[in-house]
């Protein structure tokens, strides 16, 4: 569900960070709605960090600043971490300490009475498939596991705002599941979330609006569906036919101003690359059924925000990780 609030939760005007003669930021500048999940992708070294990083006024810009709620990250840092509940790449806690140690002690920092205090931890260690492992020391957990401790701090904190730094980063399969539901939840209740991920299908699934970022750059914002729909010629229809396809129905095909390239595959298949799929297929289907062409078989997908990022950086996310941080 996208909600827009008329004050921005987070606004980010021409943010520059420089370290030496390295320019790990380049005037990045941005707004997130309150109640948004906003997806903040690119590779490693693509800026992610250093932004959030600096939102949470860990570390101060170069040039440039941001608002998060009302207050200025260089003005108001204090106030700006009142708002904000983090969660790292790196997982910070206290080797020595157990899963419910660190989660029970987050929530009295956060003020919850005893009796709501161990509901609460409860309910988020089970959630997190974490209750069986809460008295095990944290360095004799997975990363994985380690990683999900770090999640519970937020989902005990509930903050205002949440920065969430590569969420599912070596959890597998079903606990990512488990974590986007609760991230979703999380929104639900009033939380914006700043999801920092190099995972493009985590983007796709969980955000309202994605920023991709790539060697410091922003080089795109909007909303997923938005951004898939306007890579040209990105939604593919293959197109099985009972019988060899005339070549006057390939010509028809390529004057629809939506369609890109019409490839004929074999004399029965032909592939159809276009843009908006949804509104041009009825009308290649009345095509075919005008010329009297049975269709044995149609099959559409369309571009995914990996296809996105390859459009605007000439690069697959992956080719693009090799050059990271």
């Amino acid at each position: 569900m996208v909600k827009n609030l008329s004050q921005p939760a987070i606004e980010v005007s021409n943010l520059t960070k420089f370290y030496g003669n390295f320019k790990a930021l380049d005037s990045v500048s941005f707004s997130v709605n309150a109640g948004w999940i906003y997806g903040y992708l690119g590779p490693n070294g693509a800026g992610k960090t250093t932004t959030i990083l600096m939102l949470a006024t860990v570390i101060r810009p170069t040039e440039g600043t941001a608002t998060v709620g009302a207050y200025d990250i260089r003005k108001n840092p204090d106030k700006v971490r009142g708002l904000l509940g983090m969660v790292f790449q790196e997982p910070k806690m206290l080797w020595v300490s157990t899963p419910w140690d660190i989660v029970n002690w987050h929530a009295k920092v956060c003020g919850l009475s005893t009796e709501e205090r161990k509901r609460r931890v409860k309910e988020v260690l089970e959630a997190l498939d974490m209750w069986e492992h809460r008295r095990k020391n944290v360095h004799a957990l997975s990363g994985g596991m380690r990683k999900r401790v770090e999640l519970a701090k937020v989902l005990i904190q509930r903050p205002k705002i949440a920065i969430v730094d590569e969420p599912t980063a070596q959890i597998d399969v079903v606990g990512k599941h488990r974590i986007w539901n609760m991230l979703r939840q999380l929104r639900e209740e009033g939380t914006t979330i700043i999801l920092a991920t190099n995972e493009l299908y985590e983007a796709d699934v969980l955000s309202d609006r994605v920023a991709i970022m790539h060697k410091g750059k922003l080089l795109v914002l909007d909303t997923p569906k938005k951004l898939k729909d306007n890579i040209p010629g990105g939604d593919v229809v293959d197109i099985q036919l009972e019988k060899e396809t005339p070549q006057k129905i390939v010509e028809q095909l390529k004057k629809f101003k939506e369609v890109v390239n019409v490839l004929q595959v074999k004399p029965s298949n032909i592939r159809v690359y276009l843009n908006q799929v949804e509104e041009v297929v009825p009308r290649i289907m009345n095509l075919f059924m005008k010329e009297n062409m049975p269709i044995a078989s149609i099959h559409m997908s369309e571009p995914s925000l990996d296809d996105v990022f390859a459009h605007y950086t000439g690069l697959t996310i992956e080719e693009a990780q090799k050059g990271g941080e």
